[in-house]
């Protein structure tokens, strides 16, 4: 049972930072990251920073994957778009909306992630953005991924516990594309679109489509819609 109460020493000793954990990337809390810089660069969505430590210092950098902007800015609204590069030595916090953090470790390897649940990544690991043209007219904000690969920590975020669906030869899986969190690289989503589906939930569009992966590996998702729907005109 969650405790409803504390004295004030005891929420001290309940909230403080550990500080006997200097992992590079740590989860501080469920919804906090911490950073452990020295003397390095890392990349973090733009506003994600809470509080800093030492000696950081940031820089704006525009969208994911550079060249893409004029495309992204059209297709994307809001501000979680972009990333910043934070330098320097000392301990980094961020966090997004009180969304849960994953920390990953790639090892030569990739994965795709909703671009709007990347959180923060090792400087040596690369993003391409990948933009699922047909949905972009259906979503307020259009759906973009981005492929990160290399070797180093990346970290992610999700509304709530999210669930991890395995995808097997013959049996595909579909998911609601504002779910949808991540998956692994060698699936590619496609579009399956069922009108009356959407009339049946009453969505403002009428229209309803799911993302639909086939073959073999994996796909994340949460418990929560990251985009509403367009309103048709």
């Amino acid at each position: 049972m969650e405790k409803r109460e504390y004295t004030l020493k005891e929420f001290i000793q309940e909230a403080a930072e550990d500080p006997n954990e200097n992992d590079f990337f740590e989860l501080e809390k469920p919804a906090m990251l911490e950073i452990n810089m020295n003397n390095q660069t890392i990349m973090a969505k733009a506003g994600s920073m809470v509080a800093y430590i030492g000696n950081i210092d940031f820089k704006r950098e525009g969208m994911l994957s550079k060249g893409l902007g004029g495309l992204l800015k059209k297709a994307i609204s809001g501000e979680g778009t972009s990333l910043m590069f934070a330098r320097g030595s000392g301990k980094l916090y961020l966090a997004d909306e009180g969304k849960k953090v994953k920390i990953i470790k790639l090892q030569n390897e990739a994965i795709f992630v909703n671009g709007n649940d990347v959180l923060a990544l090792e400087e040596s690991i690369s993003n391409e953005i990948k933009m699922l043209k047909s949905v972009a007219g259906m979503m307020s904000g259009g759906l973009f991924q981005v492929r990160l690969a290399g070797s180093g920590y990346i970290a992610i975020t999700t509304h709530g516990e999210p669930i991890l669906l395995r995808v097997t030869p013959g049996q595909p899986v579909f998911t609601d594309p504002n779910a949808t969190v991540a998956w692994s690289e060698n699936l590619s989503p496609k579009i399956k679109t069922n009108l009356t589906f959407g009339s049946f939930i009453g969505r403002g569009s009428g229209e309803s489509f799911q993302l639909e992966f086939a073959g073999e590996g994996w796909v994340l998702v949460q418990p929560y819609e990251e985009v509403k729907y367009a309103q048709k005109s």
